[in-house]
């Protein structure tokens, strides 16, 4: 079988790691940081860390992840994906796409299997790359601008520090959230999601 690939979308470089569009990579770093791995580059234009998540009945290692944070800017996001979905030879019913979104207030987490991409021009790019809208999302909720701020500016601006608590619990709940889908299975993990949250 192949393996889950996890893939969390934003923007390369140091400039742009603490943007709300960026949200999909953090939840990334904190996997990573409970794996206690790094990243290494990968010729698909993206940094990967391969590893198994969790255990299973009988203490066997859980299930084979690749975690990717593609080296592209996110509205081309499907060269690399569709790149890695092809090294890894995985099913895009086992991609899992975690990124930002507007239409959920800050805080929230949704997770959904197929449907259009709302406006987000980095599953836009990724549903061309595979040719289906067929893979997992986990929207990670930043909220409306406030006012009449561009949405465009709203995304590649960092949390405030008002915001910072409250995101720190939310990017554990969402790391959460993938280990559930990767070991329980989509449909147990939006259960057990959907109704605490």
């Amino acid at each position: 079988m192949s393996p889950w690939l996890v893939v969390g979308l934003g923007n390369p470089g140091p400039q742009y790691a603490g943007n709300r569009h960026n949200v999909g990579q953090m939840v990334l770093d904190v996997l990573a940081a409970r794996l206690g791995a790094t990243f290494t580059a990968h010729k698909a234009r993206a940094q990967v860390l391969d590893a198994r998540v969790g255990t299973l009945p009988g203490g066997a290692p859980g299930p084979r992840v690749v975690l990717a944070k593609p080296g592209s800017y996110m509205n081309v996001s499907g060269g690399p994906v569709g790149a890695l979905v092809k090294f890894y030879g995985a099913d895009p019913a086992r991609l899992l796409v975690v990124h930002d979104e507007l239409d959920l207030p800050p805080d929230t987490l949704r997770l959904k299997l197929d449907g259009g991409e709302g406006g987000h021009n980095g599953l836009r790019s990724i549903s061309q790359a595979l040719g289906t809208r067929a893979y997992v999302r986990l929207r990670v909720g930043v909220g409306r601008p406030p006012g009449r701020m561009d949405a465009a500016d709203y995304v590649l601006r960092d949390f405030a520090a008002a915001e910072r608590p409250g995101l720190g619990v939310t990017l554990e709940e969402a790391a959460d959230a993938v280990e559930d889908v990767v070991t329980l299975g989509l449909e147990k993990a939006q259960l057990r999601l959907h109704t605490t949250s």
